[in-house]
């Protein structure tokens, strides 16, 4: 009797005409239990044969089974595995734009060149690493206008919005069409084309200004309407100048989006060119006098924007062959940029807060991280905790000394401000305010001679640290070093514009 059709009773279902195979043992039984209930073998309490359970060893011919019998299981089944809530898509299955086979996806994609527009795309993808503009086109909320009539910056800003969505989601170069016929058209400098009927080379600066004013027109965000543009890269400058011949002043009070480095036969380092062209010596006519006479001065910031914009002014105008020629002059540039020396007397003193209170939570964090570190050490023995110990003692002084000489420093600044008892007393209520200090996020380089010509190139940092070099429709991984050398001196890409964004005062941690 080979095999034997049984009953077998789980819970309240029963499945009848189950086969057994009485030459296989009870654990292949088992097993069609499994596929039928999902119980697990292990799980399983099978009753109804001669000794009560049936066991994974007994003989089937003993235990004197029949045809028809009925048999019960006791034992909970596994949880019946789900459908996943988002079904599975492979790369071959995706639209073409959005294959990544290259792995740069999460940087964004690169722009194709429709025709000398690498001005353009260097632009935009300086642009885009600015997190807080991509958002506030994501809340623009105004539809694309039909073909190219109507408003003109409102239609340059539909198409920045959508190029950047276009940039976030694809995984292949993006054709920047649209962006490039709405910049065209809302600014006919840049549909220039050669004899020949080709657009021609434009100033990626120029570029970068004209999308500005478009965006400040509409993107407006706050109780007061305040152009989002304005709120990110805005600087408030004043001016004061002084006549050359008598008591007579000039105080002037502007706004302006970036700040500019000269470069001259002095100038050196990206401090140097950007205090030269702070520096206003003109000839104006004085009220007092009745004649023109000299005004010496300088502008300094009287409000610092979370984005810092600083050109190169490495291109000028030549007349004798009528177009912008180039200065290669070798002018370095640093990570981080200290905007404290260019600052008004009131902005500084507001600024002494922040940096005390930085660098307070630097030190204590530094301070806990001592600690932590003793700790470990103390339990390894005896002679361990005795070396740490006096490691403690070390850390203790350094930490009380820093505070003190902080103080000192300050007490010659400002004579005891509530601002600096309060940093280094309080420092966490003073986190996300701006320091003064900005890191370096993006660079917009050229190569080249003169401004209409060449080739630029965009360098931007992304969230984990590393730099991609978007050279049009290509991504290329860089390294911090390489960006450093984008400062001149010979045929190579040079720095034209470079964005940093400010440091804030971090969050205390708990």
């Amino acid at each position: 009797m080979p095999s034997v059709k049984v009953e077998v009773k789980w819970g309240k279902e029963v499945f009848k005409d189950v086969e057994i195979d009485t030459e296989q043992p009870p654990s292949v039984f088992k097993m069609q239990l499994f596929s039928l209930t999902g119980v697990p073998p292990e799980r399983q309490k099978i009753m109804g044969v001669k000794g009560g359970l049936l066991k994974d060893d007994a003989e089937w011919a003993k235990l004197g089974l029949k045809p028809g019998q009925k048999l019960s299981m006791m034992g909970t089944a596994d949880k019946v595995p789900e459908a996943p809530a988002q079904q599975q898509t492979f790369m071959e299955d995706l639209p073409e734009e959005e294959q990544d086979t290259s792995g740069m996806s999460k940087y964004g994609a690169g722009l194709q060149n429709l025709g000398n527009t690498c001005y353009m795309n260097s632009t935009v993808q300086c642009l885009y690493a600015v997190p807080e503009l991509r958002q506030s086109l994501v809340n623009y909320a105004g539809a694309a206008a039909p073909g190219l009539g109507g408003d003109g910056n409102h239609s340059l800003t539909v198409a920045t919005r959508n190029l950047f969505q276009s940039l976030t989601r694809s995984a292949q170069p993006v054709p920047p069409m649209e962006f490039i016929l709405s910049l065209r058209k809302q600014y006919p400098q840049f549909a220039q084309t050669s004899r020949e009927g080709f657009y021609m080379q434009q100033d990626a600066e120029e570029c970068w200004g004209a999308i500005l004013v478009s965006l400040r027109d509409k993107l407006k965000e706050g109780p007061s309407g305040d152009p989002v543009i304005r709120q990110l890269f805005g600087l408030k400058l004043h001016k004061s100048l002084k006549a050359e011949e008598g008591d007579e002043t000039i105080e002037e009070d502007t706004e302006q989006e970036k700040l500019v480095c000269n470069i001259s036969m002095e100038v050196n380092h990206l401090s140097e060119g950007v205090k030269l062209a702070l520096r206003d010596d003109r000839e104006k006519r004085s009220e007092a006098l009745g004649r023109n006479v000299m005004f010496h001065g300088d502008s300094r910031i009287s409000a610092l924007p979370p984005y810092l914009t600083i050109q190169m002014m490495r291109f000028y105008y030549k007349a004798d062959v009528q177009q912008k020629a180039k200065i290669l002059r070798k002018v370095t540039f640093p990570l981080v940029f200290d905007a404290m020396e260019f600052c008004t007397p009131e902005l500084q003193a507001q600024l002494k807060g922040p940096r005390i209170a930085t660098k307070e939570i630097e030190d204590r964090k530094a301070g806990l991280n001592k600690k932590q570190t003793l700790s470990e050490e103390a339990t390894a023995g005896a002679a361990g905790a005795a070396g740490a110990a006096d490691g403690g003692a070390a850390a203790g002084g350094e930490g009380a000394a820093a505070p003190g000489g902080g103080e000192v420093e300050m007490k010659d600044a400002e004579g005891g401000s509530s601002a600096v008892a309060q940093a280094q007393a309080d420092p966490g209520s003073f986190a996300g305010q701006l320091t003064g200090k900005y890191e370096l996020i993006g660079v917009l380089t050229h190569k080249g001679r003169s401004a209409d010509s060449g080739h630029y190139v965009s360098w931007v940092t992304q969230e984990d640290g590393s730099w991609i070099q978007f050279d049009d429709d290509k991504m290329i991984p860089r390294k911090e070093e390489e960006v450093l050398t984008l400062c001149g001196g010979g045929d190579w890409h040079m720095a034209y514009l470079l964005l940093y964004r400010a440091q804030r005062v971090p969050q205390l941690e708990a």
